[in-house]
């Protein structure tokens, strides 16, 4: 697993670039499991939770350093100032290269962990704007306006989207490059293929707050890493749209 980085630090918020594969915070049943939060204890000292990603999805985390500089982000997300995107690839075209998904998310009572859509959920709310479309999958930049437990994985695949890679609600636990390859996928008589990607690709690319201290807006931004960027390669020389003339 790629080693955390630290894209910004000051006396009041520390600014991470999350690998896939690492937790944001220590696991309610197993908290020995390395966490990004205590790796930044152990490097920083105190520092204290603002939000999350899961597990599997890599890019921009803040935490706060002091209480006062928590207390002042965290109002911030909790009034949707902050500003948060996402990069996702999906399954499919969208009929709409933009757009809004208002539903509201609960955790479904059959299967815990996993959450679904239900009226009497809470309010949940995502904006969407397609930035690639190949033959069988589309790129999109997601904005949350809400933060709930999976939120974009249950909003894309509600609309018929679900992210390219998803065991909980997608069509694939992992993806292979033969899938688009096809007849032209060649593998030696004693190989066996490895998927080109085997996680959900949801990635945290940009995230704006104001400073708790001066309130200046900061902005970061981290573009995704090796293993989607790898997936986005094959579609546009495998899965890309035919010319149309």
């Amino acid at each position: 697993m790629k080693k955390p980085e630290i894209i910004y630090l000051d006396d009041h918020l520390v600014v991470v670039n999350k690998a896939a594969g690492l937790l944001s915070i220590p696991d309610r049943y197993q908290p020995e499991k390395p966490n990004l939060s205590q790796w930044l204890k152990n490097q920083l000292g105190e520092v204290l939770t603002i939000h999350r990603l899961d597990k599997d999805t890599s890019g921009i985390i803040v935490f706060a350093r002091n209480p006062a500089a928590h207390q002042h982000i965290s109002i911030q997300f909790e009034k949707r100032e902050a500003k948060k995107y996402y990069l996702a690839i999906v399954d499919g075209h969208l009929q709409q290269v933009s757009g809004e998904i208002n539903l509201s998310i609960a955790h479904d009572p059959t299967k815990p962990g996993r959450m679904v859509i239900n009226k009497k959920g809470k309010e949940s709310l995502s904006s969407y704007t397609c930035r690639e479309a190949f033959q069988h999958f589309s790129l999109l930049e997601v904005a949350i306006h809400t933060g709930r437990t999976h939120q974009i994985r249950v909003h894309l695949a509600a609309i018929g989207h679900p992210l390219a890679v998803d065991t909980y609600y997608g069509r694939r636990a992992e993806f292979f490059l033969s899938e688009i390859k096809k007849r032209k996928f060649n593998l030696g008589k004693f190989e066996e293929e490895k998927p080109l990607l085997s996680r959900t690709p949801l990635h945290s690319w940009k995230l704006s707050f104001r400073h708790p201290n001066n309130g200046s807006v900061c902005e970061f931004r981290c573009e995704p890493p090796k293993d989607m960027e790898a997936m986005l390669k094959q579609l546009g020389k495998w899965d890309k749209l035919p010319d149309v003339h």
